[in-house]
């Protein structure tokens, strides 16, 4: 992500003016810096725009403080009142997660108190996820072909079948890996790819420990329906799935999921 771009992320996540997001951006950079150690830094450092490298803090001034002293921190540096500073704050981790990536990002994280992580998580979750809705689509299944096949296999309209592929896509984004959804993307229609997105931003970027249990309750939970209908909804939408991405891809997703979901993959 280029200055501009961060900035962008930073103005509307926080709902300030540009010059107030330079401001947040290069305030938060430098205090979260201070509390990692040198390596890291320069480490996230090499990634950022030329803009931002000079906001981080390389001298080894490395200070000890939780996320109350950081908040603080950035109330006193920025001028401005606490629930500013963490909007502020999520507003500027949102992008550097976008800027460095989930694995430089999780390095970060092991360096900080545990108290962060609510403050990380949320942040992690409005970060926005390039290259989803924008991947060129080349799947063999229109949008009207995945609707279509999964009313006929779930005996459902097409408007009860859309949700139920919106909620099982969203969960399945959650359990596996982000890399993964990228790659499935490609074969999924433009109109259901925000649902990809909105599990990878729940998840973190990072393959969620969802048993097959706990799968359903959330495929479920996002259509409103009991168990029965959402394993029917899960089974469907994957056998659709694996027709649209073809057997290489989907081996690849399958080899993420535990054993117990080969039953909710085995064809009839």
């Amino acid at each position: 992500m280029d200055y501009q771009g961060f900035i962008t992320v930073v103005r509307e996540r926080a709902g300030v003016p540009t010059a107030e997001a330079e401001r947040a951006a290069c305030g938060t950079l430098q205090t979260l810096s201070r509390r990692i150690s040198v390596g890291e830094a320069e480490d996230i450092a090499e990634r950022l725009p030329d803009e931002l490298r000079s906001c981080v803090a390389l001298d080894g001034s490395r200070q000890m403080f939780h996320l109350d002293g950081f908040i603080q921190r950035l109330e006193e540096q920025l001028g401005v009142d606490r629930g500013m500073a963490v909007r502020e704050a999520k507003a500027v981790v949102a992008a550097l997660w976008s800027t460095i990536g989930s694995e430089e990002f999780d390095d970060m994280r092991a360096e900080l108190p545990k108290d962060f992580d609510q403050l990380l998580d949320e942040a992690v979750a409005q970060a926005p996820r390039p290259g989803l809705r924008e991947a060129t689509f080349i799947g063999p299944l229109s949008y009207d072909e995945w609707v279509d096949r999964v009313a006929e296999l779930t005996r459902t309209d097409r408007e009860q079948a859309t949700r139920a592929i919106e909620a099982v896509l969203e969960v399945l984004a959650m359990r596996i890996t982000a890399g993964q959804v990228e790659d499935l993307a490609p074969f999924v229609p433009v109109e259901f790819r925000r649902a990809l997105e909105n599990g990878v931003a729940r998840s973190g970027g990072k393959a969620m420990r969802l048993t097959l249990d706990a799968f359903l309750r959330e495929v479920g939970r996002r259509e409103n329906r009991r168990r029965g209908d959402a394993y029917k909804h899960a089974k469907a939408v994957l056998a659709v799935l694996r027709e649209a991405v073809g057997e290489k891809e989907f081996s690849d997703t399958v080899a993420q999921l535990p054993d117990e979901f080969r039953e909710l993959l085995r064809q009839d």
